[in-house]
């Protein structure tokens, strides 16, 4: 029989980067180690990097939203970036979609648990949310680039952020590269690849982010 996987210790920086709001941080990666395989949010071989890989790489992005910006989570899953974003940055909105109902209430539970009033749950699929006016759209382990900004231009068309946010990995320019016919016939800017938490984090974040021209 195997032996549980054991759930990573919280690195130093995590309180440096919530700040006052540490303890709903921890609060929430207990809720993810304690309920990921009922609800299948992560797989048991992510706990042991559930800090570092997860919660602090997704909080990281939150030093690329303004306070009172709109943000919607496409594809949310387990709150991921979602969560750890509106915990570390409590004067925006973030709004998760995610069309699996075992997904959607779970998300909903533990934004109630932890009280984040700045959070909304849809359970909708990206296609059958009707709204343009989000500032910044993101997703985390949804679809490849290409694909990626279909889904998500339509939500921030009428804004006035009109930004895309998308986690990825180490193929973040090949993604760009097949994604570049679409990203011009949309209406796209030149994208950035940005690393965030270069010599804080545990691990960096890499995202793309992309703006629609004006």
């Amino acid at each position: 029989m195997n032996e549980p996987s054991q759930v990573e210790l919280e690195p130093a920086f995590a309180k440096e980067l919530f700040g006052s709001n540490i303890s709903l941080a921890r609060v929430y990666t207990a809720l993810l180690a304690k309920d990921s395989e009922t609800f299948g949010l992560l797989g048991p071989r992510e706990l042991p990097q559930l800090w570092s890989r997860h919660v602090i790489s997704g909080g990281l992005l939150a030093e690329l939203v303004e306070p009172g910006q709109k943000v919607v989570d496409v594809g949310s899953g387990a709150g991921l970036p979602g969560i750890p974003m509106a915990i570390a940055a409590p004067n925006s909105h973030f709004t998760l979609v995610e069309p699996m109902e075992r997904r959607a209430n779970w998300l909903s539970a533990a934004v109630t648990e932890l009280g984040l009033e700045n959070v909304s749950v849809v359970r909708a699929r990206a296609e059958d949310v009707h709204r343009t006016d989000f500032d910044i759209a993101t997703a985390r382990a949804v679809a490849a680039l290409d694909k990626l900004i279909r889904l998500l231009s339509p939500l921030i068309r009428g804004s006035s952020g009109k930004t895309v946010l998308a986690l990825k990995g180490s193929k973040a320019p090949e993604e760009i590269i097949a994604a570049t016919e679409r990203l011009e016939l949309l209406g796209f800017d030149t994208p950035e690849i940005l690393t965030l938490g270069l010599n804080k984090a545990p691990e960096t974040a890499t995202v793309v982010r992309i703006r629609l021209k004006a």
